[in-house]
């Protein structure tokens, strides 16, 4: 309704200009048989990364609230060995995805970076591919809204085409939301105006599946371990991850005049049982030696319900995604 649209819109004004009310905290700590953790926390939300791994967001969650990330049971607390392994959480990949590149392990430590305010993690160069990865993670002050900086770096005696990828395994148990370009009547629209990737293994009759008029929603089912996997040109510039009342919003630039990945995908799912992971893709970059490449997601952690129906969820979402990137400052 209009009333609650206009209540929404004052929480997210109310959310975006109040001032800082809580400190931004870290502390070291252990999480998940992994030792050397550390927890950041700005009152309202809190982030852990290990350093034992990495780069890796193990954990988000609202103060005191349970992890939306998924976590691999039977490979918690592991470190070493040339085997990748999922471990869960977000972490950063890149594309397009080829074995053995992108399968590079990443189970060695990570370097620290803590000023205060910036969380960063850097991985060591890979020895497969002479890639560094690193992740930068800002807390904005008392708000549940959080900057995650993704940097590749190449240190190959030559020039690479790749993509910076931003993948966050979400535990299973809700569902992700794709936003369409918005409806246009025939006649006036006559180009296509988005893209769906699809995979050999996609199944488009999938019931996990559901093709709406203003948005795709991905759910995960525990009991159907077949994998599913789209990708769409997402000119919206968000995404997002339903479980229960709880609600993680993924940002970025969508820019139209770069090429992307995958059929030309920057936003992609993939689901099999109970885990979902939510993907962003950077533009396809030409990056030349000792050169970064950078993607930015702005992250906000909403708890509230999300109307069942495409027009409930345009309206739901509308305050929120009319949030711009200063508003994380």
């Amino acid at each position: 309704t209009m009333m609650k649209l206009l209540l929404c819109s004052l929480s997210v004004l109310i959310l975006t200009i109040s001032p800082a009310f809580a400190e931004i905290t870290m502390e070291n700590t252990e999480y998940s048989g992994w030792p050397n953790c550390v927890r950041i926390s700005n009152g309202s939300m809190e982030l852990i990364a290990t350093t034992d791994v990495g780069p890796r967001i193990l954990y988000l969650a609202h103060v005191g609230g349970e992890n939306l990330f998924w976590e691999s049971e039977d490979q918690k607390g592991k470190t070493g060995g040339e085997d990748w392994r999922i471990y869960g959480g977000h972490r950063l990949w890149h594309a397009p995805e080829v074995k053995p590149r992108t399968y590079a392990p990443d189970n060695e430590g990570v370097q620290l970076d803590w000023d205060g305010e910036k969380l960063t993690l850097t991985q060591q160069r890979e020895e497969w591919t002479a890639i560094q990865k690193e992740i930068e993670i800002t807390l904005m002050d008392g708000a549940n809204r959080a900057k995650v900086v993704h940097r590749i770096g190449n240190h190959n005696m030559w020039r690479i085409e790749l993509a910076p990828w931003a993948i966050t395994v979400m535990r299973g148990g809700g569902y992700a939301i794709l936003p369409r370009t918005p409806f246009g009547e025939h006649g006036e629209n006559l180009l296509p105006a988005q893209t769906v990737s699809l995979w050999r293994y996609t199944n488009m009759a999938d019931p996990r599946f559901t093709w709406g008029e203003k948005f795709i929603r991905v759910r995960t089912d525990a009991e159907l371990k077949e994998a599913q996997k789209i990708g769409i040109l997402n000119t919206e510039g968000w995404a997002a991850y339903v479980l229960g009342d709880e609600i993680l919003l993924k940002q970025f630039e969508y820019r139209e005049e770069v090429k992307y990945p995958d059929m030309n995908a920057n936003t992609e799912v993939y689901t099999s049982g109970n885990m979902l992971e939510l993907e962003t893709l950077g533009p396809l970059t030409s990056l030349d030696r000792g050169k970064t490449v950078e993607w930015v997601e702005y992250w906000t952690l909403l708890r509230d319900h999300v109307p069942d129906d495409d027009t409930g969820i345009e309206s739901f979402f509308a305050p929120y995604v009319q949030m711009k990137e200063g508003n994380t400052q």
